[in-house]
């Protein structure tokens, strides 16, 4: 028996095979945080069902799929030779891939493009950030029930997985449960629901009151966020899951900072954590940067420790494995990698050129990364590093040294701008130099980004 030219029991073992979005605890999308080590502990301790960070739909259609046979994933490679999105077998059957958008047509082309590697697909329709916003996307989409609908349902009408997305609550009750309602019409398997406004940051309390009333108000799972404020292990979590009245939990900055809250035996010590953390980044040739940037959040209260100065000195995934103590980790893989690119087809090497390069005579070999500047979305060029004081004469400050390299190379005015984060006082600079913004990463004194900010040669 058929439907068409799809057979009906081909289609119940899809149906059986798709996810299940209820009684689930989740790792929620983040930004820098969510890329496939961290997605991979989440689920080895325990989480169900875990999101990749948000990627943007324009940045997505540019990438071509690559399979990787020498990682064993699968690759999305942009046309610069950067690997946007890995992911791999491990976690395909539990893994959502969050999408920025503000257009339905390039929402089903991205869907299109990751399907086959994926288990469910999300659109982001509440992030708060000003590039989010600008674009038309993430919280933009809050007050836009016309163009939720329309994405929502050419989704559910043309890509043959799960389809979710995730809001934040609105100024009105009623004006947010009409918000659900329209969602839940579009066809979608769940609506992920953070507690706040848009305005609203991790310091003020979870709104539970409104998530009970949204979990009654639909019948579809209602997955609550927004809780870590107040869960330090698995107890908390299904505390948060009990008092949000929701069906599942998704959960952020406490998985942030130790991916194992997700384990019913409670959570392990962080350095732990973080070792685990870089073996499976070895094991899948992580990027150096995010490696950097996901382990100084596993240790943000230990990076004033001999492993933490480490950490923050390292410069390539050699020295990450350097400060852990797993150097000789890092040679064995180094050494199984080389062999399986020496079994590579001529044509099998051309496609992994962008994690590839050729040595003399000796073949293709595995590229060796620096840490180098990741672009944030609003165009900066930063690199998560901090500035020690010590590592400067008494007379000398990161500020001073950019000024004086800036006047003898003859490049121009500086300007700076320095913000700061009202929850804990910390500040963070950039300086704009010849059109580009520099930062870093680390919040600290007014000057300590400044570090980052000379070339090599200097």
């Amino acid at each position: 028996v058929s439907l068409g030219t799809f057979p009906v029991s081909r289609l119940k073992t899809e149906m059986d095979r798709r996810l299940s979005y209820s009684g689930k605890v989740m790792l929620a999308p983040m930004v820098r945080i969510g890329t496939l080590p961290t997605r991979l502990l989440a689920l080895r301790y325990g989480a169900d069902i875990v999101y990749a960070e948000e990627l943007i739909d324009h940045k997505v259609l540019l990438t071509k799929r690559i399979p990787n046979p020498v990682l064993g994933t699968v690759d999305f490679v942009l046309p610069t030779g950067k690997c946007l999105f890995r992911t791999c077998e491990e976690e395909k059957d539990r893994l959502v891939f969050q999408m920025g958008t503000s257009d339905a047509a390039r929402a089903v082309a991205v869907a299109e493009l990751v399907k086959e590697d994926v288990s469910g697909i999300d659109v982001n329709m509440g992030c708060p950030k000003e590039f989010s916003v600008k674009g038309g996307m993430g919280a933009a989409l809050l007050t836009q029930p016309e163009r939720v609908k329309e994405i929502l349902e050419s989704l559910v009408e043309k890509i043959n997985k799960p389809i979710t997305c995730k809001i934040r609550i609105l100024e009105k009750e009623e004006d947010t449960l009409s918000l659900v309602r329209l969602i839940e019409s579009t066809g979608v398997s769940a609506i992920a629901v953070h507690g706040r406004l848009k305005g609203q940051r991790s310091i003020t309390p979870v709104n539970c009151d409104i998530l009970r009333k949204i979990a009654k108000h639909v019948k579809v799972p209602v997955i609550a966020n927004g809780g870590s404020l107040d869960v330090t292990d698995y107890k908390d979590i299904l505390a948060f899951r009990e008092s949000s009245g929701c069906s599942s939990v998704m959960i952020a900055r406490a998985a942030e900072h130790n991916p194992s809250v997700f384990r019913s035996e409670g959570p392990l010590p962080v350095e732990e954590v973080a070792r685990e953390y870089v073996k499976v980044a070895i094991e899948y040739d992580a990027f150096p940067a995010n490696v950097k940037y996901c382990l100084a959040q596993i240790l943000v209260n230990d990076l004033e420790t001999p492993l933490g100065r480490k950490l923050l000195s390292s410069n390539t995934l050699e020295d990450v494995c350097e400060a852990f103590g797993l150097s000789e980790c890092f040679r064995k893989t180094e050494d199984r990698r080389a062999g399986l690119i020496h079994q590579l087809s001529s044509q099998e090497s051309k496609a992994l050129g962008y994690v590839l390069e050729v040595k003399g005579g000796n073949g293709p070999q595995p590229k060796r990364r620096k840490i180098e500047p990741e672009v944030s979305e609003d165009g900066t060029l930063e690199l998560h590093v901090k500035y020690n004081r010590k590592d400067y004469p008494t007379t000398e400050t990161p500020k001073s040294i950019l000024h004086e390299y800036v006047k003898a190379n003859g490049l121009g005015q500086l300007q700076y701008y320095t913000r700061e984060r009202k929850q804990d006082r910390t500040f963070k600079s950039t300086v704009f130099l010849d059109g580009n913004k520099y930062s870093s990463t680390y919040c600290a004194t007014p000057t300590s980004s400044l570090k980052t900010l000379m070339p090599p040669s200097s």
